[in-house]
């Protein structure tokens, strides 16, 4: 029997399906057209925006890094460009194979490898590390026509900080490293995070740490095109990076290196200041470094050498270096008694070479009676006994409050980073310095030895030559600094940094007139007069001796007994020319003996060029560095020798470039510009009669 089909069912199945099926295609077609909408109308900035970045790329531009001069224009600190060789980590899928693969093009050494592994934990895994830096023009060809097989190596030219004079000034130039971590983290969310877009390096020590802003200059950028392999088919657009500045120092090379020599190789500082203006002359820590090891990534050899050394070559004695300032305290100690009124100049102690207090005898040095002496003879002939009577008579607080204006045991300011501040005690300090509250109790007995320099007493020869200064400068006190001006590598504009406030302590004429005398009596009569014989000028000076090491009350000094560090150091201060001073320094010689034998001859020959334009002769300098002279001998050269003796370096860096010669000539009109400058004198009523 034939099944009949009910044809209108069918067909209102079909006709339903249809309508179906169209409402599908339209829906399909909304959402497209929805979307479509969406990423053409609402995303259509931010799409475009990532489009061209799949397209493009910014490529920050490194800027030079500014140069450092002295004050007569040589240059310090410079750059040069040089070929590295560099691995991405990221892209690079076995990183040992690769690196023995290159080392059969290029020479690898282990110092480098390890250099490579510190890096690389250091930094992110995408970023590009140098393997080999400084390659051969040589060198460069082998790997170029390897290339396609190291995915993820590139060649680049990067600028390398070059110190011409190695160690010379080390301290005070500093030195540039990579950056670390830590440095990384503080620079992310500054101001200065995007400035540093591609930068590897960044200062570490001394002016290149603390004018890092200004030496740094400002990082441009490059639009280029990219292949869809990520490599640079052309430039869009640029940004040009702008130069760091010119930084020019006021110390003269050449009294730094004439300084450094007559060292040798024994420790200590000597920093020497113009005392109407606080500019740095000489700053001078022994022994020194080469920051050049440090421009590549310093080895682990070199560093253990220099952070391991007894000598500690990495401390920068003359900004950090603490130490008692021995009798080079005395004339200090009579201006407080002058301006507090508790001795007059005329004053006598009988000086029978010791002086007792509360049962225990303090001796003077060599036990050398000196009969009766006043204020002028006890300064020339630096009688203990006197000082002990006068630091008893004063008090401990006294001491402290008449010190503190003079900058002893506090932060001078000077405008490079690291400063300590070293120790003037009070009966405050020392209760803060101690828990047990026997130890925190300020026995009058202490006092004592405050007088001449010695007991807690502990300042650096910053600090030393900061008091001189104010001395030879009739009261007014200025801050030392290193650097007196900038200027712009595009506009060559020089910009002249201030001058701060001088401040008048308010000493009285007539009492400054009387320390002042007895200082260059010092020089004339007095404990350096050998040293300073025949000299032509006037100077002001007084030597010292300090303790490395306590002697006991009953025993002797002799340094034959004791281990070289533990001998007595040797110090002076001096300022010259004595009527119109125009230099004052401080100078230790760590474990050297007398000031008067060892430190006191380093500052003549100082005077001596800075005054008279002379540099000692070979014997002469032979003997400084030995501890074995007095007044100078042999014939001195003269300053236009010295320049010749900088073996070419600095000139050979200066005349490299017609920007650097021009950066020089406008350097000294820096120096010309402050000698006119007339700082203000602001009064400090901190000592009042």
């Amino acid at each position: 029997m034939t099944e009949l089909r009910n044809v209108d069912a069918d067909l209102s199945r079909f006709r339903t399906r249809i309508v179906v099926a169209i409402l599908v295609v339209l829906f399909a077609f909304g959402l497209v057209t929805a979307r479509l909408i969406y990423l053409q109308v609402y995303r259509h900035a931010d799409l475009a925006e990532q489009a061209e970045s799949n397209r493009t790329a910014v490529v920050p531009i490194v800027p030079n890094r500014g140069l450092i001069l002295d004050r007569n224009g040589i240059v310090l600190a410079s750059n040069y460009s040089a070929y590295t060789l560099e691995l991405t980590p990221s892209k690079i899928a076995n990183l040992d194979e690769t690196i023995a693969e290159l080392a059969t093009i290029v020479a690898i050494e282990p110092r480098d490898k390890r250099r490579f592994k510190r890096l690389r934990e250091e930094s992110r895994n995408f970023e590009s590390l140098p393997i080999r830096t400084k390659l051969t023009d040589e060198e460069v060809a082998r790997f170029a026509a390897q290339r396609f097989r190291f995915p993820g190596v590139d060649i680049k030219a990067r600028l390398f900080r070059n110190y011409p004079y190695g160690e010379l000034a080390s301290h005070v130039i500093g030195y540039i490293g990579r950056i670390n971590q830590n440095e990384k983290e503080a620079l992310a969310g500054s101001e200065e995070e995007g400035n540093y877009r591609g930068t590897d390096y960044i200062g570490k020590l001394g002016v290149e740490q603390s004018f890092e802003k200004q030496l740094h200059g400002t990082t441009g950028v490059d639009q280029v095109e990219t292949s869809a392999g990520g490599r640079a088919v052309r430039k869009l657009s640029t940004n040009p990076a702008t130069p760091g500045d010119t930084v020019m120092l006021s110390i003269d090379i050449r009294l730094q290196k004439l300084v450094e020599d007559m060292f040798g190789e024994r420790r200590g500082a000597l920093v020497a200041l113009d005392p109407k203006t606080g500019d740095v002359l000489a700053f001078v820590s022994k022994p020194t470094f080469d920051p050049n090891l440090f421009v590549d990534g310093i080895d682990v050899e070199s560093w253990q050498a220099l952070n391991e050394s007894i000598d500690k070559p990495l401390l920068n004695r003359a900004l950090r270096g603490t130490y008692p300032p021995g009798s080079t305290y005395k004339p200090f100690m009579a201006m407080a008694a002058l301006q507090t009124g508790k001795r007059s100049a005329s004053f006598v102690v009988n000086d029978n070479a010791s002086w007792t207090f509360g049962g225990h005898t303090f001796r003077s040095h060599g036990d050398i009676a000196l009969g009766t002496v006043d204020m002028y003879k006890a300064i020339v002939k630096s009688s203990n006994v006197y000082f002990y009577s006068l630091a008893n008579e004063l008090g401990v607080d006294a001491i402290h409050d008449f010190m503190v204006p003079l900058g002893l045991g506090q932060i001078t300011g000077i405008d490079i980073n690291g400063e300590v501040r070293g120790v003037l005690p009070s009966q405050e300090w020392k209760r803060n310095r101690y828990k047990n509250a026997a130890q925190q109790r300020w026995y009058p007995g202490e006092t004592i030895s405050l007088g001449i320099g010695q007991g807690y007493n502990a300042f650096t020869m910053l600090q030393m030559a900061q008091a001189t200064a104010i001395l030879a400068n009739n009261g007014i006190k200025h801050t030392p600094r290193l650097v007196m001006g900038t200027q712009d590598p595009v506009s060559r504009a020089i910009h002249l940094l201030p001058l701060t406030a001088a401040v008048d302590l308010g000493y009285k004429p007539e009492n400054v007139d009387i320390i002042r005398r007895a200082l260059v009596g010092v020089t004339q009569e007095g404990t350096s007069a050998r040293v300073f014989a025949g000299a032509g000028y006037l100077s002001g000076g007084k030597t010292g001796t300090a303790q490395a090491v306590t002697i006991g009350q009953k025993e002797k000094y002799n340094s034959a007994k004791l281990d070289e560090h533990q001998r007595d150091h040797a110090v002076y201060m001096a300022f010259a020319p004595a009527n119109d001073p125009k230099i004052a320094l401080a100078v230790i010689v760590e474990n050297a003996g007398w000031g008067a034998g060892v430190a006191a001859p380093i500052a003549r020959r100082v005077f001596d060029y800075m005054l008279l334009g002379q540099y000692p002769s070979e014997e002469d300098m032979a003997a400084v560095q030995k501890g074995l002279a007095a007044a100078p001998i042999g014939t001195p050269r003269t300053a236009a020798e010295v320049t010749a003796l900088l073996d070419g370096r600095g000139k050979a860096a200066a005349g490299s470039s017609a920007a650097i010669g021009r950066a020089a000539a406008k350097s000294l009109a820096i120096a010309q510009a402050l000698a006119k400058l007339k700082p203000p004198v602001t009064a400090q009523d901190a000592n009042p009669d």
